[in-house]
């Protein structure tokens, strides 16, 4: 049963949502949340802040990979900067931690859990609450994140579906 943790990073809020792979290939979240820090504090801090609690959440909820949301191009260049800033954070904590991170764009992540790369939050968050069992939908930064634990999951599956019919149609065993 594969365990992903994913992530909607953020310098003030951000987004975890833990789905696990049951058996005949059906995701149910196990937990989702947000980690906040406050405002007002500097960049550092709230980062630092961060950090500290998603590694309790790794801890608790034993995640055997990290999928996160790929920076893409930002209007806002302050905006932008702060989200690399706390990518930075999340790929920093795995490291110590010794977890894979997987990224995604976040079109991609919309064109997999609800079939549009321009889905809106409440769109992926209704879809994705109905994917993973959830009775209504999280809030949308613990949405995004469950999204893109999501997409980690389907689109490996694919792949490795994909791996082992080019091994059969080569000859070899599955």
């Amino acid at each position: 049963m594969l365990r992903v943790l994913g992530i909607d990073p953020g310098s003030r809020v951000l987004g975890y949502g833990l789905v696990a792979a049951r058996p005949r290939d059906e995701l149910a979240c196990v937990e989702c949340g947000v980690l906040t820090a406050v405002a007002a504090h500097a960049m550092e801090r709230r980062l630092g802040e961060l950090a500290r609690n998603l590694r309790d959440v790794i801890d608790e909820l034993a995640p055997e990979a990290i999928a996160l949301e790929a920076v893409f191009a930002h209007v806002n260049v302050k905006s932008a900067l702060a989200l690399a800033q706390a990518r930075g954070m999340v790929l920093a904590i795995a490291g110590l931690v010794g977890l894979p991170v997987f990224s995604y764009p976040p079109a991609v992540v919309k064109k997999t859990v609800v079939g549009s790369g321009r889905a809106d939050k409440d769109q992926v968050a209704r879809m994705v609450a109905g994917q993973v069992g959830l009775r209504t939908p999280p809030r949308a930064d613990a949405a995004d994140a469950v999204a893109i634990a999501v997409t980690h999951h389907r689109l490996c599956r694919t792949s490795s579906a994909r791996l082992v019919a080019s091994v059969v149609v080569a000859g070899g065993r599955p």
